[in-house]
């Protein structure tokens, strides 16, 4: 099977409209995302999609990113990538040139990251088979040998990476049949968006318990006894027994962060998601020691594995957030995965944006069948928005994500969506009440 054409088209979602993902530093957000779709030459039709996910204006840069990547996708045959997937994916995130506007961070790792994930989406979608389950049922030296070690053998080498997927061999069977019977424990960050009022929050976060969830995440940074009141708001709703996190998205400084969370702290949040930077490791470090026993959360704007060995090897962070697009797809997400499983930080995926929580859900259930074997401290993002836009839509039940069925990544968006949000020719995008919102000032 080869690759004869990649596509890539500029998909935006109004949410601004509603304040849907406002935070301390995205006030009016449109969702978006870079969409991708390498055709094949198989006689059934056979598409691999993959996306990474944007905030509204700047998509197009992600765009001509993924175009700039094309030449070294189209021709390839499948069965020749994912025979070196390693090599594959050090072709898109090393090539020669395109390095330089790296490496292996910003614009390009995130162009990167939309290509990976639609050719493993292809592999899976050939194999008949979820992502999750291609994942588990690959013999640990493939996954190993999708795997870039370059940087990070100091902190986890091949061998102690085969040891680990070994090592938990035993018993993965039952851990399958776990989630497919019971799901994965899911949290929800649709009730505390910045831009909401109390009224909305409140009636949110009860509607949230009353659906099943145990765990909500509320959004702080811009004003300390504001937070402060909404976080006493939703700790009645969710009562003493449930569990409250909080999210600053990078807005304070490192002093700034430890202040705010001697203040906050009096509403037990579980943990302060990227409190500072998520450039400054040592800013983490110490935000951590000053604040325990608060746990401190942080990987959707990590810009790759290199920073996360960091983050785990100066004990800078209690929560590892994987983020399905920020780094280099699949392969890359992999070694994230068993750094964190070698220094014994549970992983909690972020979702949420356009497709997170489709891809993630993948990701999630991977980690406890095939690498951690717990699901002690772990959770997954949920956040109940746009699904309607996809083929095989994230599905969270009683609290829980269920286990995908159908072939693939989950990430295949309606062609009927693809058309009607594609900036700036869709139709929502030449309404009256939305033309220029991705032009125009926060």
């Amino acid at each position: 099977m080869r690759i004869v054409s990649l596509d890539v088209r500029d998909i935006r979602f109004p949410t601004s409209r509603s304040l849907d993902g406002s935070d301390a530093m995205h006030r009016k957000p449109d969702y978006s995302c870079a969409y991708v779709v390498l055709g094949t030459d198989s006689d059934a039709g056979v598409e691999g999609c993959g996306l990474t996910f944007t905030n509204g204006r700047g998509t197009e840069v992600v765009v001509a990113a993924v175009r700039a990547l094309e030449f070294l996708v189209v021709g390839r045959t499948l069965e020749e990538i994912v025979g070196d997937m390693r090599g594959f994916s050090r072709s898109l995130t090393s090539e020669d040139q395109l390095r330089w506007l790296g490496p292996e961070k910003g614009v390009i790792h995130l162009a990167a990251g939309a290509v990976l994930n639609a050719v493993w989406d292809l592999w899976a979608k050939v194999e008949g088979t979820p992502l999750y389950r291609l994942l588990v049922d690959l013999e640990p030296e493939q996954l190993v040998g999708a795997i870039d070690f370059r940087y990070i053998e100091d902190a986890l080498s091949e061998s102690d990476a085969l040891a680990l997927l070994r090592g938990m061999r035993a018993g993965r069977e039952e851990r399958l049949a776990e989630i497919i019977e019971s799901g994965y424990p899911a949290y929800t960050t649709s009730a505390g968006w910045l831009g909401y009022d109390d009224a909305k929050i409140t009636r949110l976060v009860a509607e949230a318990v009353a659906a099943g969830f145990t765990y909500v995440k509320m959004k702080v940074g811009q004003d300390v006894a504001s937070d402060a009141r909404r976080a006493r708001l939703i700790r009645e709703s969710l009562g003493q027994d449930g569990t409250l996190m909080m999210d600053a998205n990078q807005y304070w400084g490192v002093d700034e962060a430890i202040a705010a969370m001697r203040v906050l702290g009096e509403y037990d949040p579980w943990w302060i998601e990227e409190p500072t930077s998520p450039d400054d490791v040592l800013g983490h470090a110490r935000i951590r020691r000053e604040i325990s026993p608060i746990r401190v959360a942080t990987g959707e704007h990590v810009q790759n594995r290199v920073i996360f060995k960091q983050l785990f090897q100066a004990e800078a962070i209690d929560v590892c957030q994987i983020d399905a697009c920020r780094v280099g797809g699949v392969n890359e997400v992999l070694a994230i995965i068993l750094l964190a499983a070698k220094y014994e930080i549970p992983v909690c995926p972020h979702a949420g944006g356009v497709g997170l929580c489709e891809y993630v859900q993948h990701l999630a259930m991977f980690d406890y069948i095939a690498v951690s074997g717990t699901l002690e401290n772990r959770v997954v993002e949920w956040v109940d928005h746009l699904h309607e836009h996809f083929v095989h839509p994230a599905i969270v039940r009683d609290g829980s994500y269920l286990a995908p069925t159908a072939p693939g990544y989950s990430i295949e968006m309606h062609a009927a969506s693809l058309d009607m949000y594609e900036y700036p020719q869709g139709a929502v995008w030449n309404q009256p009440d939305v033309v220029g919102a991705s032009l125009g000032p926060d």
